[in-house]
């Protein structure tokens, strides 16, 4: 029972930590959708994405073996340029970050780009709403699942230890929903902050796009990638994390010195 308590608590503090990047996608993703349905679309996508991770738990116990075997059909090389053994794993984990890079960059051009200023705001004054809210739950699902498979996947390790599979499903079940409520009370106040203080936004974005640098490691190396013999190794978690630490301080002391510039000139004034 000791040993069921300890993996539990273990479970939860591995998907609060694997979750914050989740937090912040959805926060910044919410935005896209109408200002009085942005609530609705964390709280639904939250929500579905909960129940599809309990699905998605109940497959790859099921069929794991075939996520991590390489496809025949995708396995083979280049003469001494590429080599390839892509598997189901790395093909998620690669679209998964490829796609989070790619929502950065476009969020990034968006808030430097000056030529679409005109249409950046609607007649009720408020920013530009690209995406319905059906849309936007639809993409905060979708990410959900991709961010959860290597959660999903540590959580198969940490309980193989446990003798009863049932047993092991269950602690993994509830350390998935613990983690989704703890999501649900969480992603309003991070969004909250982030509309309060708008200059974090692209602390947020470089933060998203660091992620999806580290996904496409992680993918290239599932997928067992050598370009011109060199092997890609997966960027580790003290890295990213360590990665995350720099860009939050610089963030901090870049705002406190431009301040200070501004406090400069108006007493010069």
């Amino acid at each position: 029972m000791a040993e069921v308590i300890f993996t539990l608590l273990m479970l939860v503090m591995l998907q609060a930590v694997l979750g914050f990047d989740n937090l912040l996608y959805i926060s910044l993703e919410s935005k896209k959708a109408p200002i009085d349905e942005q609530k609705r679309v964390r709280k639904v996508g939250i929500l579905i994405a909960i129940v599809l991770r309990i699905v998605l738990l109940f497959v790859l116990v099921s069929v794991i073996e075939y996520f991590q075997e390489p496809f025949s059909f995708l396995t083979g090389e280049i003469k001494d340029v590429f080599k390839f053994a892509f598997n189901g794993h790395s093909i998620i984990v690669l679209a998964g970050g490829g796609f989070i890079i790619y929502t950065a960059i476009k969020e990034i051009w968006h808030m430097i780009s000056t030529s679409d200023l005109s249409h950046d705001v609607e007649s009720d004054g408020g920013a530009k709403r690209s995406k319905s809210a059906n849309a936007a739950i639809v993409s905060i699902v979708i990410m959900n699942l991709v961010f959860s498979f290597d959660s999903i996947l540590a959580a198969i390790g940490l309980t193989s230890d446990l003798e009863n599979s049932t047993t092991a499903f269950i602690v993994m079940a509830i350390a998935i929903v613990a983690s989704g409520l703890l999501m649900l009370l969480l992603a309003d106040k991070i969004s909250v902050f982030l509309a309060k203080n708008r200059m974090y936004e692209v602390l947020g974005l470089f933060i998203l796009f660091i992620v999806g640098i580290m996904l496409i490691t992680e993918g290239g190396h599932l997928a067992h990638l050598k370009i011109f013999g060199n092997e890609i190794v997966p960027m580790s978690k003290t890295t990213f994390y360590f990665v995350i630490a720099v860009l939050v301080i610089v963030d901090i002391v870049q705002g406190r010195y431009q301040k200070k510039l501004i406090k400069e000139e108006i007493a010069k004034k």
